[in-house]
């Protein structure tokens, strides 16, 4: 079937626009999930392509220490999975919502019911980081006639034909792990980074985004030469618990303003 999200992003694409998706951890904000929908509204006023909301666990392995910390400040005030559904069942978004939660989170709550209740939400994407490619099977009878797209993170340190593999039907985006570690650590990238992510996109078929680690206009400049676009989320997630969403609306403008017809943006 057609899914929403694969549809918005190749359009993006294809019109020769960076794709620009914001990180953000439900809950953590000072009204807890009462805020979320404010911190949605701010990031869909400057044009962002989808938002990606964390849910908090106590064992996040990939995420680094600024995502960790506003993972346990969330946990601190009781939020949990089916909380955060039931919140994004009450109002409406102008862009795709992406779920990124741990498996353990989504076998707890329920596999049919967590898909059911997410069908009357604007979540449109998932993505289980600690659920292997060969594991997938478990949740595609759930997929199969849903508009949410299963979202697949790629090492860029795997091989062509691993890589081959799981691009070959991927849907939504690929998402591309920039450094080999936890999130928010730019300064682990190798340095023919540029040649995988270039390469990475030419095989995948659908929208190939850069994360980990992307935190600056530079980064953004330089992800949208050799990828589709970005997926920023520490530096969103402290600025915001910082109170400096000047800061953030600028990096989120810069990120939805990329235009790749100018030559800045071509890859040699």
């Amino acid at each position: 079937m057609t899914k929403t999200l694969q549809v918005r992003l190749q359009e993006i694409k294809n019109a020769q626009k960076g794709i620009f998706i914001p990180y953000i951890m439900a809950g953590d904000h000072n009204q807890g999930l009462d805020g979320l929908f404010e911190t949605i509204q701010f990031l869909e006023q400057s044009g962002v392509s989808a938002i990606e909301i964390g849910v908090p666990f106590s064992d996040p392995v990939a995420d680094g220490p600024v995502i960790e910390a506003a993972g346990q400040r969330s946990l601190a005030k009781g939020v949990t999975l089916t909380e955060i559904v039931q919140k994004l069942k009450e109002e409406t978004s102008q862009v795709p919502l992406i779920i990124m939660s741990y498996f353990n989170p989504v076998f707890q709550y329920g596999l049919e019911r967590f898909f059911d209740d997410l069908e009357q939400t604007c979540v449109k994407g998932l993505i289980i980081p600690d659920l292997p490619y060969e594991q997938e099977s478990i949740l595609k009878a759930y997929l199969q006639e849903r508009d949410i797209c299963l979202i697949r993170l790629v090492s860029l340190t795997t091989g062509e034909d691993r890589q081959r593999q799981l691009v070959q039907d991927a849907q939504g985006f690929v998402y591309a792990v920039a450094i080999n570690g936890v999130t928010g650590k730019s300064n682990q990238y190798t340095d023919d980074l540029d040649y995988h992510l270039h390469e990475l996109t030419e095989l995948s078929p659908v929208p190939v985004l850069t994360g980990f680690g992307v935190s600056s206009q530079e980064d953004i400049l330089r992800f949208n030469r050799v990828s589709d676009g970005v997926i920023v989320g520490s530096k969103i997630v402290a600025g915001l618990f910082n109170g400096q969403q000047n800061d953030v609306q600028k990096l989120v403008t810069f990120g939805c303003g990329v235009d790749k017809t100018h030559s800045n943006y071509k890859f040699y």
